[in-house]
């Protein structure tokens, strides 16, 4: 299926996963990830990401790290993939069981940073643009074994020593962090994209970071994705996007994207391929289409590939669905009679002022509300018609 010159993005994580849960061992047997790129390649992706631990194991010496990481660069350059995000794993060590960066043991956040810092120099080199952090182990099960204040104030601590070291560094770098609510800890700090923006706003170094929102961690917590990416792009603070799929609120189930809320997944593709529909100038995604989904563990490794086509596949079909959508007459009259075009209109009038709006009776005084409640907005139909270009 032809992919609309859309930049398709895979984690090495997704494609190698083994298939490893807590409750069952791996299905599938280990694979160098070199040979994922070339196999990603085939399929017509655009570039890849990976933790350092993806491509080089835990521990390993700097021999073996260059060796590894220049088999994955390698085949960057054979196939003409992008590196284009790069991200470091602060929670599969048992050394991270409390976190890396807000860990109640000191020693434990020292390292964490300098293996945050170590990768943001590999970042730079691999001329990637996004460094993705995932708190996984930023929580806490239980209320009493943390000091809140505390914990948030190390974790401040922590995204602006990198951010600083970045911009001492002169590397063209952002931070995208990525919200969470809960698994693996009990509760995970900046648990949503609401979180995470009150977050970076007391940041000192927050101008280079922003958010890198993923499909089922908002749905997990019964959220809108849609609605996250929204404010993150009206907060421009939308640097990278996670697509997959999951079904309401259980465990993250990283299911290919689409194979959950299907009508969720057309608004969010509708969103980042054409933007919002009554505020064109309003800000708008142009980073890669990046997939963050997990190979189900009854695959084999032919559906590995299977399920990572299908993800562009899925994207690319709601891509065409959502432009005739768009360029509906049908939908943009239907746009109009549910006022999407009035609310792109300021509720003040050019230079109005509040005595302007207490002086003008129409306002309140002489307002019809019972005849204003009339008004039939035809959200229904529009959502119908969205339906109808879905799956009519």
């Amino acid at each position: 299926m032809a992919q609309q010159n859309i930049n398709f993005s895979f984690g090495l994580w997704t494609t190698g996963w083994q298939g490893r849960d807590q409750f069952g061992d791996a299905t599938r047997e280990h694979r160098n990830p070199a040979d994922d790129v070339r196999h990603l390649a085939e399929l017509g992706a655009w570039g890849f990401t990976f933790h350092d631990d993806d491509v080089v194991p835990f521990g390993s010496d700097d021999a073996t790290r260059d060796r590894l990481l220049g088999e994955v660069k390698t085949a960057a350059e054979e196939t003409g993939l992008t590196i284009e995000m790069v991200t470091t794993n602060l929670f599969s060590h048992p050394v991270f069981k409390d976190g890396g960066l807000t860990s109640n043991d000191r020693s434990v956040r020292r390292f964490a940073l300098r293996k945050v810092l170590r990768n943001i120099d590999l970042t730079a080199e691999l001329g990637a643009k996004t460094f993705v952090m995932w708190g996984g182990r930023e929580g806490s099960e239980y209320d009493g074994a943390k000091d809140l204040h505390a914990a948030l104030e190390r974790y401040k601590e922590g995204l602006d020593l990198v951010a600083g070291y970045i911009k001492d560094k002169g590397y063209d770098i952002k931070i995208a962090l990525e919200p969470k609510p809960n698994e693996p800890r009990g509760d995970i700090f900046l648990p949503t994209v609401g979180h995470a923006l009150g977050f970076i706003a007391e940041l000192e170094h927050g101008d280079i970071v922003g958010l890198n929102p993923e499909t089922g961690h908002e749905q997990m917590a019964g959220l809108n994705y849609t609605h996250g990416l929204a404010q993150a792009l009206w907060a421009d603070k939308l640097f990278h996007i996670d697509l997959n799929g999951q079904r309401s609120i259980k465990f993250d189930q990283d299911l290919v994207f689409g194979h959950g809320d299907l009508l969720s997944a057309f608004f969010t593709v509708d969103l980042v391929e054409n933007g919002f529909p009554a505020s064109p100038n309003a800000p708008r995604y142009t980073g890669p289409r990046h997939f963050d989904y997990k190979p189900s563990r009854t695959e084999t490794v032919a559906g590995v590939w299977d399920s990572a086509k299908a993800n562009m596949d899925t994207y690319t079909m709601l891509a065409t669905k959502a432009a005739a959508y768009r360029n509906d007459p049908e939908v943009q009259e239907a746009f109009k009679t549910a006022g999407l075009f009035e609310l792109a209109t300021p509720t003040l009038g050019a230079d109005e002022t509040v005595a302007d709006l207490l002086a003008d009776t129409t306002t309140f005084e002489d307002y019809d509300a019972d005849t204003a409640a009339e008004r039939d907005f035809g959200f229904v139909r529009l959502n119908q018609l969205a339906l109808k270009h879905l799956i009519g």
